[in-house]
């Protein structure tokens, strides 16, 4: 049985919502919304585009934790964590979000020990207002966190990697790993790039598939898993 590690996006694939996104609908001054059309755009990065909207938040530590208490995940995702470790398969959890918010929620379903590359929030000189750094940056990235810089440390494990991924933070990543569950706009992308890959609605759906892919079914099914590209 071949040896995986899972490298896991947050925003829309772990929890329902976008953390950021509902953030900024509720306490973004203005000026985020011409960020994000920025960002689509292709004007800047997302590490760019977050620490200006981050700048932008206005709310009290209270209010953040009240508003983080009505955010969910998927129902199915504490029982794929609780198969992957019985299996013995490491799982991160790489997100361009927000590292305290990804904690505090997981922390609700006992799930915040799971290893994290996020973006750091913490509070600004001024008050009520918030910063944002970037600890998993990497040179000529633009994004906040690299996904590329993380698959390549879990391929120096010598396993084979799998991503679970929704997004446009999720693309670069899917090209380098060896086999994807992907939801949302990241179907299409593997789907145009020739990408191994199965589509997935949720974690019920990334259970049922979990004992094929460590079987190697999904692996034949889908074709031999290309040479992943290496990360520049």
């Amino acid at each position: 049985m071949a040896s995986w590690n899972i490298l896991c996006d947050f925003d829309g694939t772990i929890s329902v919502e976008d953390v950021i996104d509902s953030l900024l609908d509720r306490f973004g001054r203005p000026g985020w919304e011409a960020l994000e059309q920025d960002w689509r755009a292709g004007r800047i990065g997302s590490r760019e585009c977050m620490t200006g909207q981050v700048a932008l938040l206005e709310l009290t530590r209270e209010q953040l934790d009240e508003h983080l208490q009505g955010l969910w995940i998927d129902h199915a995702f504490p029982q794929f964590v609780a198969r992957t470790r019985a299996a013995g398969i490491p799982m991160r959890v790489v997100s361009d979000g927000l590292d305290y918010a990804i904690h505090k929620i997981l922390g609700r379903y006992g799930l915040d020990d799971l290893p994290l590359a996020a973006n750091h929030l913490s509070p600004a000189a001024t008050k009520d207002h918030w910063q944002l750094t970037s600890p998993f940056k990497a040179e000529g990235c633009r994004s906040g966190t690299c996904k590329c810089a993380c698959v390549e440390q879990a391929r120096g494990t010598g396993a084979r990697t799998l991503l679970i991924g929704d997004g446009a933070s999720d693309f670069c990543a899917a090209d380098r790993v060896d086999f994807v569950f992907a939801k949302h706009r990241l179907i299409e992308h593997c789907r145009a790039a020739g990408i191994p890959y199965v589509p997935i609605t949720g974690f019920e759906d990334a259970l049922e598939l979990l004992p094929r892919l460590l079987d190697g079914s999904l692996l034949a099914e889908h074709g031999h898993p290309r040479v992943a590209v290496a990360a520049n």
